[in-house]
């Protein structure tokens, strides 16, 4: 079994003279849970639809699971579910009613996994009532259910928190993560909000104009983004002698030019420093380093745009 699930090589979607999106290439891995970040009209929901086959790309390939094609083929979108834009739902049945005619036109023989998953997505007590009667977070939770439904292998998922209460958000974030760590599903799932993908994702994909600007993992985004304070005197092995001592709880890194970076205590700077001065250790420098999660995304895509 290929640990690839799925392969672009310059994919690019053009729509007259517009680029929505622009020679990309990603390779996403079995059981990640990959965050697609952008702003409005970066061209997330554009490429979510070329991976899908709800649209035909201009140029480059689509390879799914190994197969060695360069475009999806029936068989493999079948190993697929996707919640893009709205969800195909009929507003005048149940949600049951909804789940059970998704299932019969995906040829899903066991009719349990109905219940089951609007058990998991939180909406197992609705009943008799309509989906035209569903708040839009109710609506969201059935959309997730219905691309659940034939057990896919890989996930996508545009915005699937939009109008979620932050209970709901919690839910869904920790489904998520469980279909990707027991079923070893992929998941690629778009936001614009990386403070909340940062919760969810595993590896990420930041996108504008159509290109993918950057790829990381959460370690790599963790390190980009850390908070530390940064710490330098004349000596630093009796600066390091003093936090290991009066300061034994907080985690620290010398650094090759022996500044001492403090992992902990970035906002209580002013405890650190009577620390030290209490010990006879005077500081040259004390100060906060790190980037916040938003300012980091806007330095990857170069800041704010009219």
């Amino acid at each position: 079994m290929s640990e690839d699930v799925l392969v672009t090589r310059g994919l690019t979607k053009r729509y007259g003279d517009h680029e929505a999106v622009s020679s990309v290439d990603l390779r996403l891995r079995r059981g990640r849970v990959y965050g697609l970040i952008g702003r409005n009209g970066a061209g997330k929901t554009t490429l979510m639809r070329l991976v899908t086959g709800l649209s035909i790309p201009t140029a480059g390939s689509i390879e799914l699971f190994g197969s060695g094609a360069d475009a999806p083929r029936q068989e493999d979108l079948a190993r697929m579910g996707s919640l893009i834009e709205s969800p195909p739902l009929h507003g005048g049945m149940t949600a049951q009613q909804n789940m059970r005619i998704h299932r019969l036109l995906r040829g899903v023989p066991d009719s349990a996994v109905e219940e089951r998953l609007l058990a998991q997505v939180g909406l197992a007590d609705t009943g008799r009532k309509k989906v035209k009667n569903f708040s839009l977070g109710m609506r969201q939770r059935l959309g997730i259910a219905l691309a659940l439904i034939a057990e896919p292998e890989l996930l996508v998922l545009d915005e699937p928190v939009n109008g979620l209460d932050p209970q709901g958000v919690v839910e869904v974030r920790r489904l998520i993560r469980d279909l990707a760590a027991e079923r070893v599903i992929t998941v690629l799932i778009s936001s614009h909000n990386l403070p909340e993908l940062f919760q969810t994702a595993s590896d990420y994909i930041i996108v504008d104009g159509g290109r993918v600007k950057r790829t990381l993992t959460l370690e790599e985004l963790e390190q980009q983004t850390q908070r530390s304070l940064e710490i330098a005197a004349e000596d630093t092995e009796h600066l390091v002698t003093v936090l290991e001592r009066d300061l034994p709880e907080v985690p620290f890194t010398v650094m090759p030019d022996r500044t001492v970076r403090l992992h902990d205590r970035t906002e209580h700077p002013d405890q650190v420093l009577r620390t030290l001065v209490a010990a006879d250790v005077w500081p040259t420098r004390l100060a906060r380093e790190g980037e916040s999660l938003e300012s980091f995304f806007l330095s990857v895509i170069g800041g704010d745009r009219s």
